[in-house]
């Protein structure tokens, strides 16, 4: 009897200790977000939201692909299931291998895959082995907009993540909510019926309007390509915006990549040139320089100036480009005929101090705020470091580091009525009752209406009697403003090494577009009136009779 009582005692005791054990893993630990072994939460991807042109184009958009998963605890033949999908995914083997690991329940092999290549692998009849759909990025045109829009890669966690232009800076938006599932498995990883079940319901991204045309952002591209292999180029862009709101067109750069094979490519190439590179603008820079005197009544457009020989000062000794000189010239033909010697004579005309002030006034030194991820700020030099020499060069563009987002932003203030306005991209944030309209923003009024009238004519002047023979379109007012600055190097400017470029718009009277071309380092001549300006008037005519826009004269 008391062998049975002590046996009795013996076995109560150990189902007390069972009882409290469970009660502590099925309760205790339950109750608790780090000890609950069988709760497990997962992510539900939510769709990405699309981008479009101004005319509701697709620019980027979302395909169905497919995630092949595997149940490896389930799989008898390992090695006959490795060898199998690697005849159709050519993923390696043993990266395949790596991913079946016997201890798990479920594991994700591969993402993105087509509907060909899901078909393909079901032909193959392996046991436990599945499919979930999934959303993946699709570029409809490749590389058409590489730059601006950027790509969709991964984080540390292995989720979609946006990477430059609009979808790094709109990553947020167009990324949505993930969406959350909650369930309750027993040991070996299955879901259990009657255990806890909860979802929280996820927010797909929304959807980018953009201001970008579609067939400009393609003629843009196709002028700049050909550009590129004529003139042989190590690099170009082209810009193409509404000079009134500085809504962009337009955003092209070459060398691009293709966005849904970024893997393939070095950081440097994502990088867009047109807000992320610096340059010193040369020529292009001297029409806000004389803008500016009008604006000041420093000079009037007829003014001569006599044109006699070089500048010097302090060892530095300033020519014009060909090293001729006409003597009585006025303010108009300095434009004209790109006198450096001139632009020093209207810098003095209006002072030190005024050179400076305008500078921060066409936002040199600092972010236009474009919405586009990678932009940098350019830089001016601080006013204690200027000494004379750098007033005098400053007035032709040499010395001052500008992006060319910052150059056509300020270009377009001068003949638009003197406004300073944001650059943007995107138009409108999501759609139906809760989107979100961009709307143009005048950040300052640089110039008065009737300087802006006057540099509009002598811009177009500068065009009508250049020495350089372009073709130009008949029957169309048209202004514009050649470049050739050196580029530095080390400190020193190399000759052999040019940034050729070309600002023009149209009609003269009332612009409705302008456009900034730009090749880094042309072969075939070192000239911006010999490779940017022909390739502006391609595309300026391409535009003028997609406008639809009739002949003025």
């Amino acid at each position: 009897m008391t062998k049975l009582r002590f046996l009795f005692i013996g076995f109560f005791l150990a189902l007390v200790a069972i009882l409290v054990k469970l009660f502590f893993i099925q309760v205790i630990l339950a109750n608790s977000i780090v000890g609950n072994n069988y709760l497990r939460t997962s992510k539900i991807a939510p769709i990405r939201g699309a981008i479009l042109d101004r005319n509701g184009n697709q620019l980027v958009f979302n395909q169905l692909t497919y995630r092949l998963f595997a149940e490896p605890r389930k799989i008898e033949n390992k090695d006959e299931v490795i060898d199998k999908l690697e005849s159709v995914l050519h993923i390696g083997e043993a990266t395949i291998s790596a991913k079946i690991k016997t201890d798990k329940a479920w594991i994700s092999i591969v993402n993105g895959l087509s509907k060909k290549q899901k078909d393909e692998v079901e032909k193959l009849k392996l046991k436990f082995i599945g499919f979930d759909d999934e959303s993946s990025r699709f570029y409809p045109e490749s590389s058409l907009s590489a730059h601006l829009v950027g790509f969709v890669g991964k984080n540390e966690d292995s989720e979609d993540i946006g990477y430059f232009g609009l979808e790094g800076f709109y990553d947020k938006e167009l990324a949505g909510l993930s969406g959350i599932l909650r369930t309750e498995r027993d040991l070996f990883g299955n879901p259990i019926v009657i255990g806890l079940q909860a979802l929280v319901e996820g927010e797909n991204g929304r959807e980018l309007t953009t201001t970008i045309d579609k067939t400009v952002q393609y003629i843009s591209k196709e002028k700049l390509k050909a550009g590129m292999e004529k003139y042989r180029a190590k690099e170009g862009c082209v810009i193409v915006a509404n000079p009134d709101t500085m809504e962009l067109l337009s955003m092209v750069c070459l060398p691009d990549f293709d966005p849904k094979d970024y893997g393939k490519h070095t950081n440097d190439i994502f990088k867009n040139p047109i807000v992320s590179n610096l340059y010193e603008p040369g020529s292009i820079f001297k029409p806000l320089i004389v803008a500016a005197a009008l604006n000041e009544r420093s000079i009037k457009p007829n003014e001569t100036f006599e044109e006699n020989g070089p500048v010097t000062l302090g060892g530095y000794k300033i020519e014009t480009w060909d090293k001729k000189y006409e003597g009585e010239i006025s303010m108009t033909r300095i434009l004209e005929k790109s006198s450096n010697v001139g632009m020093v004579y209207i810098g003095k005309k209006m002072g030190e101090e005024k050179i400076l002030t305008y500078m921060d006034k066409f936002g040199f030194g600092e972010k236009t705020s474009v919405d586009v991820q990678g932009e940098v700020s350019g830089y001016i030099k601080p006013k204690k470091s200027w000494y004379p020499i750098d007033y005098m060069t400053a007035t032709f563009g040499q010395g001052v580091v500008v992006t060319p987002l910052q150059m056509i932003t300020a270009f377009s203030s001068i003949i638009n009525g003197g406004k300073r306005m944001q650059p943007y991209v995107v138009s409108q944030i999501g759609n139906g009752i809760d989107a979100k309209k961009i709307k143009p923003k005048q950040i300052e009024q640089v110039i008065d209406e009737r300087s802006s009238l006057l540099i509009r004519e002598m811009l177009r002047k500068t065009v009508e009697n250049a020495e350089a023979k372009w073709d130009k379109p008949k029957g169309y007012k048209i202004g514009g403003k050649t470049g050739t600055a050196q580029v530095a190097i080390e400190g020193k400017y190399d000759p052999t090494k040019t940034l050729a470029t070309f600002v023009g718009f149209a009609p003269v009277d009332k612009p409705k577009f302008i456009v900034l071309v730009m090749y880094k380092e042309p072969q075939s001549s070192p000239w911006g009136s010999e490779t940017a300006a022909p390739t502006f008037f391609e595309i300026a005519s391409e535009l003028l009779v997609y406008y639809n826009m009739a002949p003025e004269q």
